[in-house]
């Protein structure tokens, strides 16, 4: 039977690009899967590569690898969608992307200060799936489900595990609402998990309606790596369920620009056009993305993509991931390399969220050099010294104080 003309439209207005790996990828792995099944969110998710069989079919695994899939237990689970594994290498272990989903046998390793929970979220939490660790804002959990698991995931405790110590449903839902709706503080609330993009256009729909209702609440943030990993979830259907709910931000997790792909542009294009404002969140991961180069590279692809880098962060020390963490000294020489030598609006915030639930706390590259008198001696991106008149100040008043010491 032939499609109306509205349904033609319909269609025709979901199409979404494919990008070259991808193409290439689904005629030698998926070759009985058709465009209109791959550029499907649902069918991406419910293929997602969940086992030894179906990695060791696409991949080539290190020893190392395979024994770590075969160890793994619990939360955080292997899962990967067909897209992204597209874009990762089949035979290079060390490939950035492939490094942070694949599991290896490090992850297994317990070192000093780590912890299934670093942030103490379970510690602040009002009510199940709220966090409330500052004063006018909380964290909504919404789900624990991922499509795509990164290893050194900060929730990995509470992920993907059906059943397990964590839940979230509907009856959860309402009880943080309620919370919510009784403290008249909360002005913002973040929605996260779990990544809450994976949720249906309804539940979705219903989630921000019953937000948007309390008249309290005056921002509201989705927190999700879905268009990095399954961009075609980024449907026009789903765009006019977001719409409807503005004021509302987005914050997109982008740990490489190998992830700036046709099909990553296309999601990006049409959330900014929607008019929501995109900012990046990018996690600090040793030889992965530690090099100035790597992210000068990826925060200046965002911003062409409308997507303001917004933080960066010193890896949490979740339990395993010592492999991923780097010194703070790196991200600091990192910073200092991207300050004036790139446009203001690519260099991101450096964080540390501090552990047992302290908050996030900015990192600079030291800038003030000293005081001579009522002159500030400031040190610029060039390592150049300059004066600025700051008769009533005291800061840099005590490095001169010991200068004089000395």
């Amino acid at each position: 039977m032939a499609q109306s003309p509205a349904a033609l439209l319909a269609a025709r207005a979901e199409r979404f690009p494919t990008g070259p790996l991808s193409r290439a990828f689904r005629k030698r792995f998926f070759s009985e899967v058709t465009s209109t099944e791959w550029n499907d969110w649902r069918w991406q998710a419910r293929r997602r590569i969940r086992a030894l069989s179906d990695l060791e079919r696409i991949f080539q695994l290190s020893d190392d690898e395979r024994d770590a899939v075969i160890r793994h237990e619990g939360s955080l689970p292997l899962g990967i969608t067909p897209y992204y594994a597209s874009i990762m290498s089949r035979d290079d272990a060390f490939e950035p992307l492939r490094r942070t989903h694949i599991p290896v046998g490090t992850e297994y390793l317990k070192t000093p200060g780590e912890d299934d929970d670093p942030l103490g979220e379970d510690g602040h939490t009002a009510v199940p799936g709220l966090v409330h660790r500052y004063p006018d804002r909380v964290l909504f959990l919404a789900t624990g489900f991922c499509s795509t698991y990164c290893r050194y995931c900060t929730r990995s405790r509470m992920v993907g595990e059906p059943g397990g110590d964590y839940s979230f449903s509907r009856p959860q839902w309402e009880q943080a609402l309620d919370y919510i709706a009784d403290h008249s503080e909360i002005r913002d609330v973040l929605i996260s998990g779990g990544d809450p993009l994976t949720l249906s256009d309804e539940r979705l729909d219903y989630l921000l309606g019953r937000l948007r209702a309390i008249k309290h609440v005056e921002f509201v943030r989705l927190g999700t790596k879905v268009p990095v990993v399954l961009p075609m979830r980024v449907t026009r259907s789903l765009i006019k369920v977001l719409k409807k709910h503005h004021p509302l931000w987005m914050s997109l997790h982008f740990t490489h620009p190998a992830e700036l792909t046709p099909e990553v542009t296309e999601a990006c294009t049409r959330l900014a056009d929607a008019g929501i404002p995109l900012g990046s969140q990018t996690v600090l991961l040793k030889d992965i993305n530690d090099d100035v180069d790597v992210l000068k590279r990826l925060y200046h692809g965002l911003l062409m993509r409308r997507v303001r880098p917004y933080y960066l962060y010193q890896c949490d020390p979740i339990s395993g991931s010592s492999h991923f963490r780097t010194s703070v000294d790196k991200g600091l020489e990192i910073m200092q390399a991207l300050r004036g030598h790139t446009t203001g609006y690519a260099v991101p915030t450096y964080v540390i969220d501090a552990p047992g639930g302290g908050g996030k706390i900015p990192l600079l590259p030291d800038y003030i050099v000293g005081r001579e008198g009522d002159d500030l001696l400031l040190r610029n991106f060039e390592g150049e010294t300059y004066r600025y008149a700051d008769p009533d100040g005291t800061v840099g008043r005590d490095r001169a104080r010991s200068a004089g010491a000395r």
